[in-house]
């Protein structure tokens, strides 16, 4: 087996979460905070409250600003009161960032071997979060679904990120929370994959690599 050049990891639920996606987490806070929103209605005003962000925030705006307008969002989808809002936004983004700063430092390990970068189905402004995030500077190509006009697990993203990095399919891996978005894009590039999920003991092919943290990737690695 060749091996890999480079690096391609997910953001959201991958480089900020231990495989947990942002749905699941906004889910748990609200139970925890407010268990009578957190019922049938949650997912569909959870995906109104991110739909409203793409591709309609500014470029520039940060992780901590990214939160918080979704945690607003969600709380007007609810009928819930800004203070709600304001504690979710605010446990979500100390959990994240704390996660965030471990992945800054596995980044700075992977970084003298690899070329890295991400690809994310995101809002408009993944580059200036992960200046905000600390996270750039280890990254050679930061691919945001709303700025190339392509969703994972649409090849035409990750080939952009690809590009980007000057390396063939084949010479790298995707690490990922999403068996569809991520194993499955990954899998039709004839790109290795790494599936990160708590409790998963198999993604979509029989001899994918599967861990429950992140920080176990190197040893996941060809």
């Amino acid at each position: 087996m060749t091996a890999p050049e480079a690096i391609l990891f997910d953001f959201g639920g991958t480089l900020d979460a231990d495989g947990v996606a942002w749905k699941d987490r906004f889910a748990a806070l609200v139970r925890a905070e407010a268990p009578a929103l957190a019922g049938d209605g949650f997912d569909r005003a959870f995906y109104a409250a991110d739909d409203a962000l793409i591709g309609t925030i500014p470029a520039d705006l940060s992780f901590r600003e990214t939160v918080e307008r979704l945690a607003a969002g969600l709380a007007r989808e609810l009928g819930a009161p800004p203070e709600l809002a304001t504690r979710v936004a605010s446990r979500f983004l100390a959990d994240s960032l704390e996660r965030l700063a471990g992945s800054a430092a596995l980044l700075d390990r992977l970084s003298p071997r690899y070329r890295l970068g991400i690809v994310s189905n995101f809002y408009g402004n993944l580059g200036a979060v992960c200046v905000s995030t600390g996270i750039a500077r280890h990254l050679g190509a930061t691919i945001d679904s709303a700025a190339v006009g392509f969703e994972k697990p649409d090849p035409r993203i990750f080939q952009a990120a690809l590009d980007a990095l000057a390396v063939s399919a084949d010479r790298a891996v995707f690490v990922g929370d999403s068996l569809p978005r991520d194993m499955a894009g990954a899998r039709a590039m004839g790109m290795r994959h790494v599936y990160l999920k708590p409790g998963a003991d198999a993604a979509c092919c029989p001899d994918d690599a599967v861990i429950a943290r992140l920080d176990r990737l190197p040893g996941a690695l060809p």
